[in-house]
């Protein structure tokens, strides 16, 4: 475990207020229910589709990018259609496998038809409307089996609460630079635990995520934001890294004297 020289009084006070300064993990109940016996499946083909064609995961920064301005009419009809057929399937009627994967996977494609939409813009906080001035994710985007619902919602009361799994945060995208990466693959009831595993992995061994600056931690501010969600202290979260960190990585969260959080909401547009 890390053997800490000094904690940081300012990482103590961010990390207490962390819940205050974003969106509290706060179950919507009406989503809470499952069917648990039903094996059907929700199809995420074309959703598939539009990742293959605009998603590219092979940059040399290791940031996923897509082509915002490259999306085809075509194409932009067929993510439209598939949000649409997503808003005519009650999820509740499946199982959690199928559910988790429908919310992932309707967070991320509602995220990028929106940018789609306001594009030419440098950053999704650009974006706001009069019922989410500070960027898009309380405006209503969606009607699920008739509800409205918001990005905020999608994340903070149906996929956090009920799922309590902090990978969460690398599975869900915010079309931004400091952001984990969109997945090339479409989450699928038989996926979703390999996608989390590789996106926790990739983002915590990527410099957006945790990098070292002398004696100073520099993490994402997603840890700050929802520190709470990684362990009940500095000392825990830390061990939360570890646990996927590589070999030569592990140093970074060694012997450091202060922590600092940082995020680049430049949009995470391929030119």
């Amino acid at each position: 475990m890390i053997n800490l020289i000094k904690i940081s009084v300012s990482f103590l006070l961010l990390f207490s207020l962390a819940a205050h300064a974003a969106p509290s993990s706060d179950a919507w109940e009406i989503w809470q229910a499952s069917n648990d016996s039903d094996d059907r499946s929700i199809s995420h083909k074309a959703w598939q589709e539009v990742l293959n064609a605009y998603l590219s995961d092979n940059e040399p920064d290791g940031v996923n990018r897509f082509a915002y301005g490259g999306v085809s009419a075509d194409d932009k009809k067929k993510l439209e259609a598939y949000l649409d057929a997503l808003s005519k399937v009650d999820p509740r009627l499946f199982n959690r496998d199928q559910q988790f994967a429908y919310w992932v996977n309707l967070y991320n494609a509602l995220t990028v038809n929106l940018v789609i939409d306001e594009y030419p813009v440098k950053s999704i906080r650009k974006i706001r409307f009069l019922t989410s001035p500070l960027g898009p994710w309380d405006k209503s985007l969606i009607k699920v089996a008739g509800i409205k619902l918001t990005l905020n919602d999608i994340e903070h009361r149906i996929l956090r609460p009920i799922w309590n799994d902090p990978r969460i945060h690398f599975a869900v995208n915010c079309a931004s630079i400091g952001c984990p990466n969109l997945q090339k693959q479409a989450f699928t009831a038989d996926n979703s635990e390999d996608l989390l595993e590789q996106a926790a992995d990739e983002f915590i061994n990527h410099s957006r995520g945790i990098e070292r600056q002398g004696e100073q931690l520099v993490l994402s501010s997603i840890f700050d934001w929802y520190g709470g969600d990684f362990g009940d202290n500095q000392e825990q979260m830390v061990g939360y890294f570890e646990d996927y960190l590589a070999p030569e990585n592990q140093a970074k969260v060694q012997n450091y004297r202060e922590i600092e959080f940082q995020y680049d909401w430049s949009l995470n547009e391929k030119q």
